[in-house]
């Protein structure tokens, strides 16, 4: 986030992903939802690109935590382009020691396990080719081993979106999507995609560039005011990227909305076909 109009803006797009609650017909009750039951046992694995994109999905990870699971948060970057108006706080390593911090804060205000990874802001796409793509070949493997040693039951990541169609946050969801789909795990593992409810979006670009039909939205969680008040702490541990009054803001928004989570599960193919039609 460059300046306090960014953090507005990535606010606005993230609290209808934290808090939208529609009105359903019978028709939309059909969308499968969370089955209720003890989640002891199970764990749940949340990757992201930078310090504070899990404020997208930190309520649920409260929930999650809150049941018994184990939560791992997997952050990618470090956060060093981060920058700015109101922080003042230059790019750089600085920033860096800076965002681990509020990083771990966050964690363990919402009760989850850290695994914070040391992948530059952008995986080094200023560095052309050479740079890049062994960085972003590193982020892979590395997510690849992590998956492997932890065993999640559910992974919870970016969609083809990024939330705001952030270079950062695509190449992320794409790698653990990668992961994902690499091989048949050994523990039936699920993925689920964070997605923005098109119909909450005024813009007819924005709905293009970010926007998810609620037909794919194909899972619904709801968590609790604990949750979200849990949720809402956490994001305070972002100093350098919260605005007092981006803060305020986002309260005040909470308010008007229900306390339920869409995400878009990865549905993997059942049969093997001999056309792309039908």
């Amino acid at each position: 986030m460059r300046n306090l109009k960014i953090t507005i803006r990535a606010l606005s797009i993230l609290l209808p992903v934290l808090l939208f609650q529609c009105n359903t017909t019978n028709k939309e009750a059909s969308i499968n939802k969370e089955e209720i039951g003890s989640v002891e046992g199970k764990t749940v694995m949340a990757i992201f690109a930078h310090p504070d994109d899990e404020m997208t999905v930190a309520p649920i990870l409260s929930k999650y935590a809150r049941e018994g699971a184990k939560v791992y948060l997997v952050i990618c970057t470090d956060g060093r382009y981060g920058t700015n108006d109101f922080s003042g706080i230059e790019a750089g390593e600085g920033l860096v020691a800076i965002r681990k911090e509020e990083m771990k804060c966050a964690a363990n205000t919402l009760g989850v396990e850290l695994i914070h990874l040391n992948y530059h802001d952008q995986l080094k796409s200023g560095e052309g080719y050479d740079g890049h793509v062994p960085h972003a070949q590193a982020l892979i493997t590395e997510l690849y081993e992590i998956v492997t040693d932890k065993k999640p039951d559910a992974l919870i990541t970016w969609g083809p979106d990024g939330g705001t169609t952030h270079m950062d946050h695509r190449l992320v969801g794409a790698s653990v999507t990668q992961v994902f789909v690499s091989k048949l795990w050994e523990k039936p593992t699920e993925l689920f995609y964070v997605g923005t409810p098109s119909k909450l979006i005024d813009s007819l670009g924005d709905k293009i560039l970010r926007g998810v039909d609620d037909k794919y939205l194909n899972t619904r969680i709801k968590y609790t005011k604990e949750d979200s008040e849990k949720a809402l702490a956490s994001l305070k541990c972002h100093k350098s990227q919260m605005s007092p009054q981006g803060l305020i803001w986002i309260t005040e928004y909470q308010k008007k909305f229900g306390m339920e989570m869409y995400l878009r599960q990865f549905i993997a193919p059942k049969n093997i076909k001999n056309s792309i039609f039908n």
